[in-house]
């Protein structure tokens, strides 16, 4: 259950990061009419925006909620679920940015949806689990003798 909320408000906050940072970059390039991008400008400009700083902050609780997912359930499960921020990202840049998807890339996103599904019903598996789990087992009972 928390592996399910944290990835929840992992993809959540993912998805609002990539929104902002999307926008105000798209914005801070626009700004500059002669059509001429000045990268160490360009960075300037990003280092003082407000909403980079925000979008910073939300990849970076994604980050943080990832880790500690990783500490709760297997990579093997948790990478295939991670995936289906793609579906969101699509979807919000779409609806919220306005962007242009063809059918064949929600066909692409409607593909991925199909196998995040079927990795979330294989269920979870802890990180210690498996072959690993008793290898460590047997050198935590070794050391201890």
């Amino acid at each position: 259950m928390k592996t399910t909320v944290a990835l929840t408000l992992a993809l959540s906050a993912q998805a609002m990061g990539n929104i902002l940072l999307s926008k105000e970059m798209k914005s801070l390039v626009a700004s500059d009419l002669a059509g001429n991008i000045h990268w160490f400008s360009l960075f300037l400009q990003a280092a003082g925006s407000p909403t980079i700083w925000m979008a910073t902050a939300f990849l970076t609780l994604f980050f943080l909620l990832f880790t500690a997912a990783l500490s709760w359930a297997g990579l093997s499960f948790l990478l295939p679920a991670t995936s289906f921020g793609y579906v969101i990202n699509v979807a919000c840049g779409h609806y919220f940015l306005g962007e242009a998807v063809s059918p064949l890339r929600w066909v692409g996103t409607l593909f991925i949806s199909i196998g995040v599904t079927v990795v979330a019903s294989s269920g979870t598996q802890r990180a210690d689990s498996g072959e690993s789990g008793r290898k460590k087992e047997r050198v935590l009972t070794e050391v201890s003798r």
